[in-house]
C-alpha cells in the first residue's frame, strides 16, 4: 500500500512513519513524508496512493483544503490530531477514522484495521467527484453518475438526472480514479455499466449503447465483444 502522512511536526511525523511501519510491515509499497499543505497538494496531483495520514493543523493552514483539493483521489483518509472538537466535521469529509492526538500504537493499529476493512469492501477509496465553480467546489456521488464524455482536457460529467457538470480533469485520469464499474466503451466516453440497458449492432461497422436515461453512446469496434461479454448478453 502507499501511504503519504501530512504532518508538519517531524518529531510526530517521524513517530507515525516508524508505528506504521512496525504495524503493516511487508504490506507498505512507499511511505512518505510531506510536512506542508503545498508539498502534499503538489505530490497528490501526481502520485497516487491508497492512504492518507493528515493533521489538521499544517503550519497555520487548515488540512481539510487538502482533502477538499484533492477530493477526486482515490484514497482513504486517517485524521490524527489534537483538535477533536472537529471529528464531526472530519466525518463529513468522508474520513475513515479520527485519532485524537496524543495516541498510541494500539490506537493506530485499530486505525489501520478500519482502513484494511474498507480496502476490502470497496476495493476503490473514490466516493465523489469534485467539481469546481469559481470559487466553490461541488462534489459529486460517483453513484449518481451515468457516463462520461470527453471534451478535450476537461471531461463532461452526465448525472442520471440529467445534469451535466465539467471536470477539470481528462477522460484517462479520471478512468484511472473511477470504480471497475465504469468502462471506456469509445475513446470519448466512459460508460457506467449499470447505467446500460440495451447494446446494439448496426451490421459490423457500428455498434452503440442505449443507457436507461435513454441516452445512445457510440462504441467502438475494438471494445464491443468485450463488453458484451461483461453485460451477460
Amino acid at each position: 500500500m502507499r501511504i503519504v502522512v501530512v504532518e508538519d511536526e517531524a518529531l510526530i511525523a517521524n513517530r507515525i512513519v516508524r508505528l506504521t511501519r512496525e504495524l503493516l510491515g511487508a504490506r507498505i509499497s512507499s511511505l512518505c513524508i510531506k510536512p506542508t499543505l503545498e508539498s502534499a497538494t503538489a505530490y497528490l496531483a501526481d502520485n497516487p496512493i491508497d492512504l492518507l495520514i493528515l493533521d489538521l493543523n499544517l503550519n497555520g493552514h487548515d488540512g481539510f483544503t487538502l482533502l477538499q483539493q484533492a477530493v477526486a483521489g482515490a484514497f482513504h483518509t486517517l485524521i490524527i490530531s489534537a483538535n477533536t472538537h472537529r471529528a464531526i466535521e472530519a466525518f463529513e469529509h468522508g474520513v475513515l477514522d479520527f485519532v485524537p492526538k496524543p495516541f498510541d500504537a494500539t490506537r493506530l493499529q485499530k486505525a489501520f484495521e478500519r482502513f484494511e476493512q474498507a480496502e476490502q469492501r470497496s476495493g476503490t477509496g473514490l466516493k465523489y467527484l469534485a467539481v469546481r465553480r469559481k470559487n466553490t467546489l461541488k462534489l459529486l456521488d460517483v453513484a449518481e453518475v451515468s457516463f462520461i464524455q470527453g471534451a478535450g482536457i476537461y471531461s463532461e460529467i452526465h448525472l442520471r438526472d440529467g445534469a451535466v457538470e465539467l471536470h477539470d480533469k481528462p477522460l484517462h485520469r479520471l478512468l484511472d480514479l473511477l470504480p471497475p464499474s465504469f468502462q471506456r466503451v469509445h475513446k470519448s466516453y466512459l460508460v457506467s455499466l449499470p447505467e446500460v440497458a440495451q447494446l446494439i449492432s448496426h451490421g459490423s461497422s457500428k455498434y452503440e449503447l442505449r443507457l436507461h436515461s435513454g441516452a445512445v453512446l457510440p462504441v467502438s469496434r475494438e471494445r464491443y465483444k468485450e463488453l458484451k461479454e461483461q453485460l451477460g448478453l
